[in-house]
């Protein structure tokens, strides 16, 4: 199995074309920490095995998942694919336009969720001291999460701290 990245920094048109379909923010969502095949794949997302094949081409070719390995199987091999990276960071002038996406993609996984999801949305108003101390906190907070492991459920983690529009 190839060895997973710590970090990949999300910057060129290329990563966030690739980053630019909702299914293809799933599969990395469902890629987490271990390797899988299209069919497993496939079967987690609700989608044909073309759909998956056709968009983790994509993701592929933008350098973003691997080959982790083949397993042979009755009719021949499958291959299996990991991310590149543990942690995705996204800057430069794709990164705001790729958060719609990325919560489309989110919304999708909330529709199928196993659990009722936790979701708080709360408006406050804050001065710049404490938006900066709670975007530094929540940041700590899910920078220092462990992962359980492959025997245990895997969970999504969405944090944002945003300005709505001014009216």
């Amino acid at each position: 199995m190839t060895e997973m990245a710590d970090l990949f920094v999300v910057s060129s048109a290329e990563h966030f074309k690739a980053l630019g379909h909702p299914l293809r923010q799933r599969l990395l969502f469902a890629l987490g920490q271990e390797a899988a095949t299209i069919s497993q794949l496939a079967t987690m997302l609700g989608t044909a095995k073309g759909n998956v094949a056709h968009h983790l081409g994509v993701l592929r070719d933008a350098g973003m998942v691997q080959p982790a390995g083949t397993r042979q199987v009755r009719g021949g091999t499958e291959q299996y694919y990991q991310r590149a990276a543990r942690k995705f960071d996204f800057v430069g002038e794709g990164a705001r336009a790729n958060n719609t996406v990325t919560l489309q993609a989110v919304g999708a996984e909330l529709l199928t969720a196993d659990d009722d999801p936790m979701v708080i949305l709360r408006n406050i108003r804050l001065t710049r001291e404490q938006v900066a101390e709670l975007s530094d906190h929540l940041r700590q907070i899910v920078d220092g999460l462990t992962d359980a492991g492959p025997g245990e459920s895997r969970y999504g983690v969405l944090v944002s701290v945003y300005r709505p529009r001014q009216v």
